[in-house]
């Protein structure tokens, strides 16, 4: 259901968004109708033997009871947990080559290729401005093989991603490849020009972005997904994507073959290794069991700092009873549609968390916000990350992702707390590696 909602709310109602509601409820009272349907007949059948009703009532009380002790421990949270951020990317991404290729329509075959058509290069045209280039469009890239890559500069998963769309880009500038990074936001703070600016140099992105901030190039992709990767041969046409990070060796052999097939005789062979660093490095996802998870009311989850009152400051306590994936506020906050503000010094946030890597999207106030960051009520030692040092000390200098823990042992589920000790600071996102 979100997903419709989502997609019918950034491109609009249509045939298609008004069939997949209807098809969503019908699955929804097929479901329904079918469980009532079965269990009317199992329980009739059940009654037929003598004492049957009264088994069947123990049984349903003892599943009860059971259940009561199961949320009393957390089990309950724990076990969802593990489900749902169990490593499926595979299966996801090959359930979304199935139901929507890239054009959204019929793939055409290409003699002589294992690579369909899958639609055109649309328009740049709404790009709301240009970062290392001039205005690119499709004629002006005629004859190139181009890489298009969705993303935005605070997204964990786009900046993983980056090393290797930044080596791609190096290798294969002088074989007629030319990358586009279209950096369409999903937080406020994303849309500022200056903002995207300064993260271009820090992040050393020295290829094309397009500022895609009102998102018509995302429309006019039908895109969905950050990041998302689109490889256009020579002719202009989009003849493979990919949905998400990993699976980088594929990629970097559609280009090959897309500039091959564009005539290039010495196309470098192998597959880059950028051996990244710092927040740009890949996640551990053998055992990660913790979700991004949204501080903002719009989309947040698993508050355990009791009601939250939106858009109104309050004051909001922690506790020392989370369980996994649980967090809360301590002192004087603004809870926003996307993103808490700290009211007053000091104010802290904590969160039960199993990962090796922590990250927090913070913005400053007015002036620079100094924290401390605590693992278990203790500094993180050698456990800190790259935005801060082994007391936990760091500052809020800029709109961006923070790497606050990088544990370099046996991950365990731990509890991580940060006090800020200046007013103004927003909090926007938790994400993990």
């Amino acid at each position: 259901m979100g997903l419709v909602l989502t997609g019918a709310a950034i491109q609009g109602a249509s045939v298609s968004t008004t069939f997949l509601l209807l098809a969503y409820a019908a699955g929804a009272a097929t479901s329904l109708a079918a469980a009532l349907l079965i269990g009317g007949r199992a329980f009739a059948a059940m009654k037929k033997s003598l004492g049957a009703g009264e088994w069947i009532r123990r049984v349903l009380g003892a599943l009860v009871l059971a259940g009561v002790v199961a949320i009393a421990f957390g089990l309950d949270t724990a076990l969802l947990t593990r489900l749902s951020v169990a490593n499926t990317a595979k299966i996801e991404q090959s359930l979304l080559d199935r139901v929507r290729p890239a054009s959204g329509g019929t793939l055409q075959r290409v003699a002589g290729s294992s690579l369909p058509v899958e639609g055109t290069l649309p328009p740049l045209t709404g790009a709301t401005g240009w970062l290392n280039t001039a205005p690119l469009s499709p004629a002006s890239l005629k004859g190139k093989v181009i890489v298009v890559d969705f993303w935005t500069y605070s997204c964990i998963n786009c900046l993983r991603s980056l090393p290797y769309i930044k080596a791609w880009a190096a290798k294969y500038k002088d074989h007629g490849l030319v990358v586009i990074g279209v950096h369409a936001p999903e937080f406020a703070f994303e849309r500022d020009p200056e903002n995207v600016r300064k993260a271009v140099h820090d992040l050393g992105v020295t290829y094309p972005v397009a500022l895609d901030s009102n998102l018509a190039i995302w429309q006019a992709f039908h895109n969905e997904y950050w990041p998302a990767h689109y490889f256009i041969d020579a002719q202009g046409r989009i003849r493979a994507h990919h949905f998400g990070e990993g699976d980088y060796g594929a990629s970097e052999r559609v280009i090959q073959q897309l500039l091959r097939e564009a005539g290039n005789s010495d196309v470098p062979g192998g597959i880059v290794d950028p051996n990244a660093s710092g927040a740009l490095t890949a996640a551990d996802a053998s055992d990660m069991l913790s979700p991004e998870t949204y501080i903002g009311y719009d989309r947040s989850e698993h508050f355990a700092s009791g009601p939250f009152t939106p858009d109104v400051a309050s004051d909001y306590r922690t506790t020392a009873a989370l369980t996994l994936n649980q967090w809360g506020l301590g002192g004087h906050w603004t809870i926003g549609a996307q993103r808490a503000v700290l009211g007053r010094a000091p104010g802290k946030i904590v969160f039960r968390f199993h990962a090796r890597d922590l990250h927090l999207v913070l913005g400053p106030g007015t002036t620079p916000v100094h924290f401390r960051v605590t693992l278990d009520g203790k500094p993180p030692g050698n456990a800190h990350g790259v935005d801060s040092d082994a007391a936990g000390n760091g500052t809020v200098t800029g709109e961006r992702l923070y790497q606050l823990i990088r544990q370099r042992g046996a991950i365990a589920d731990h509890t991580f707390a940060i006090e800020f000790f200046d007013p103004g600071v927003k909090a926007y996102s938790f994400t993990f590696g």
